[in-house]
């Protein structure tokens, strides 16, 4: 079995790796910077349903596929399935996986879910669980915003420092076998920094991923400057500046080995998507379309990525309840 580095940081004994990646995003993801990287895009917000929910479980299962596909073997022999989503008890991550008789482990960490599932399935591999496991999550504009914040109907106006939800699903497949190896994994803290702001996300998440990180160094031994890229999903322009300043506090300067997906994602000024992506798909769809080929290219060989997720809902939002967050990281190598 594995074991503690320090605290917090958690080592993987077994040699797991990811065997199979895959994603589905929107056509506005597909119009940014990382166009043409993505292995589905779909121009149509309904997918072909009804309703911007079932829409995203589509997009769940396609991700789903294209990874199992990657691992060459179809998805009811896999393990587990260790997934999450944004909407209300998880419904697009249980109707994904209601038909394919694999066991589910149902996960909530909001924008963080994908680190989450990603350790949750690590684990799983790790104790002799399952033998191929996935880690599954997404996001949906649509369906995010009339949970969260105004229908769309109202044309509702968004402040600077408010993010898009990213329409996309994104799924890794963790095995003996793949190019990519998880390392290490850290929970997170829940940490709150009284911010009440729902258009305010990054500053919220901001804290969480400096006390993730900070700890992470602290346990390893290690500094921004032995990785190759230290990448958070989803601060976004002011959650990302917020975070260096809380480093910088630390002593520990990040330097230009630090991105974030929310940034990566989009072009705020061509594509007025303001502070830039966030969503549980955000990180997730940088991670398998962009960071995770290069892995395998070998152009990147040392990675953290630091997922961060706001926990809040739409009934603590209604009782102007501050906005706690999390962040969860995963060490990659080759």
């Amino acid at each position: 079995m594995g074991q503690k580095t320090g605290n917090r940081v958690f080592r993987f004994e077994k040699d797991i790796r990811v065997a199979g990646r895959g994603n589905c995003v929107g056509k506005i993801e597909n119009e940014g910077p990382l166009s043409g990287t993505f292995d589905h895009v779909i121009p149509d917000e309904y997918y072909g349903k009804q309703t911007f929910e079932q829409a995203e479980t589509e997009f769940q299962k396609t991700a789903l596929e294209t990874a199992a596909g990657r691992a060459g073997l179809p998805v009811r022999e896999l393990g587990l399935i260790a997934g999450g989503d944004l909407l209300n008890q998880c419904i697009a991550s249980g109707y994904c996986v209601r038909n394919n008789g694999v066991p589910f482990w149902g996960l909530y960490g909001a924008c963080s879910t994908m680190a989450l599932s990603i350790l949750t399935a690590a684990i799983a591999v790790e104790t002799g669980m399952a033998r191929h496991a996935a880690a599954l999550t997404s996001s949906h504009f649509c369906s995010a915003e009339r949970q969260y914040r105004t229908p769309l109907e109202y044309g509702g106006q968004r402040p600077p420092s408010a993010q898009r939800t990213v329409t996309a699903a994104a799924c890794l497949i963790l095995a003996k076998e793949g190019a990519v190896r998880v390392e290490q994994a850290m929970l997170g803290r829940v940490v709150d920094f009284n911010v009440t702001d729902v258009f305010h996300m990054g500053g919220a998440m901001a804290p969480a991923a400096a006390d993730t990180l900070a700890a992470f160094f602290a346990d390893t031994g290690t500094a921004p400057a032995d990785f190759d890229l230290i990448i958070t999903g989803d601060l976004g322009v002011y959650g990302s500046a917020i975070l260096r300043d809380l480093m910088n506090q630390r002593g520990i300067v990040l330097g230009e080995r630090y991105a974030d997906c929310g940034v990566m994602i989009f072009d705020g000024a061509r594509q007025d998507t303001h502070a830039g992506g966030s969503g549980c798909g955000c990180s997730g769809a940088v991670l398998t379309a962009r960071v995770l080929p290069e892995m395998e290219k070998g152009t990147l060989r040392n990675v953290l990525f630091c997922a961060t997720g706001a926990l809040m809902s739409p009934t603590s939002v209604m009782q102007s309840q501050s906005i706690p967050a999390v962040a969860h990281l995963i060490h990659f190598t080759n």
